[in-house]
């Protein structure tokens, strides 16, 4: 089996729990967290529905085209949005500071993911 539709998957899950999770951030947490805690859930939301949609085209890319760069950007979005993502989630519901480190560990996965997809996207396309 190739990667291209487990990457397709967990993008679409991703996508669907972002949805989620936003709705909840400012339905459920709007009252109950305070400005600065809601704008980093809001962020954790973001960053996790637009990796979602980027995942959903690299798992097209990598279905018509298989190739390690385009499966490493996929792999890259989805460790990137777990680690990131999870940490900012994390960090405003608990409050707990030490869940801020992980977010650039996160972050730099996304940075290598969009890197990976520019390179293996090229390749494919050109």
């Amino acid at each position: 089996m190739t990667t291209a539709p487990i990457l397709f998957v967990i993008g679409a899950l991703n996508g669907a729990v972002s949805v989620a999770l936003g709705a909840f951030g400012a339905h459920a947490l709007s009252s109950r967290l305070d400005p600065r805690a809601l704008e980093v859930f809001e962020t954790a939301a973001r960053y996790q529905a637009l990796h979602a949609v980027a995942l959903l085209v690299v798992a097209t890319l990598v279905s018509r085209t298989p190739s390690a760069a385009l499966s490493g950007a996929g792999w890259a979005f989805a460790l990137g949005m777990l680690l990131f993502c999870g940490s900012l989630y994390t960090l405003a519901l608990t409050g707990v500071r030490g869940w801020g480190a992980v977010a650039p560990v996160g972050g730099t996965a996304l940075l290598v993911g969009w890197v990976l997809l520019a390179y293996g996207g090229w390749r494919a396309l050109t």
